[in-house]
């Protein structure tokens, strides 16, 4: 009964106000108890259920089953106090299956940190900051409007379905160093063909805004952090957001 009893229900407002939840969540091994006795408990005093219930599974450590027993426990805040919150949060929203347990290895998580933080997100970040600031002092110009369909983005999120929104937008952020990789800014820059430049860099910058925005839900430090950089339309201070022990270094050209 805390669920509603902790609201103030039956008379404080705040029951009036949040009952009934969005969102139920629980793990699958209660079950039962939330999807049978707990709406039966509800139906019988005259209450709404709740509105959507999302059961998930179970994080599993190196194939096996979480057991004090057996000692193969990893703490949360050591991963936190290794790599940060967010890392943690990504990690487990994108490959942890939505509806089926998932796995973390400390060799599957730095290879999630390095290769898709660190490498994917965090050097599009890196690289378009750095040339917006050597070709162009900073001054980012017009920014357009984000124009990716973000359709399938918003499903998945609708249903719970949070490695798949996630995997909506690695699909932006390995299109935007494609993208990168192609126009080849630096090139451009060389060219001394200052329009189009310009038009490239404030491109980039536009992507990153679309993506942090898409962050929001899952990695909300991450996403203030990228619009912090970008949003003002003038580049401020910046760091790597996902540093490595051994940091690659852009090459001179893509800098």
């Amino acid at each position: 009964m805390n669920y509603i009893t902790v609201l103030g229900y039956p008379e404080h407002e705040d029951f009036k106000i949040f009952w009934p939840a969005d969102f139920h969540v629980i793990g699958k091994d209660i079950s039962r108890f939330h999807a049978l006795i707990w709406p039966g408990m509800l139906m019988g005093l005259g209450l709404e259920l709740p509105k959507t219930l999302y059961i998930h599974g179970f994080i599993n450590i190196n194939g096996q089953k979480i057991s004090k027993s057996i000692g193969n426990v990893i703490h949360p805040k050591d991963v936190v106090d290794r790599h940060g919150i967010d890392a943690l949060r990504y990690y487990v929203l994108r490959h942890t299956p939505s509806y089926d347990d998932g796995d973390f290895t400390w060799e599957k998580f730095e290879d999630s940190y390095n290769n898709e933080l660190a490498n994917d997100l965090g050097n599009a970040v890196q690289r378009t900051a750095a040339m917006i600031s050597k070709y162009q002092r900073g001054a980012i110009g017009n920014i357009p409007p984000a124009e990716h369909d973000s359709a399938g983005y918003k499903q998945a999120l609708a249903e719970c379905r949070f490695d798949r929104a996630l995997e909506e937008v690695w699909e932006q952020v390995r299109g935007l160093n494609q993208y990168i990789d192609e126009e080849k800014p630096w090139v451009i820059a060389k060219k001394k063909e200052e329009e189009h430049l310009q038009e490239v860099l404030a491109y980039m910058a536009s992507c990153l805004i679309e993506i942090a925005d898409l962050l929001i839900p899952f990695m909300p430090e991450t996403a203030k952090k990228i619009k912090d950089i970008f949003e003002s339309g003038l580049v401020k201070d910046f760091s790597p957001l996902f540093p490595k022990d051994k940091v690659q270094e852009p090459s001179p050209d893509n800098a």
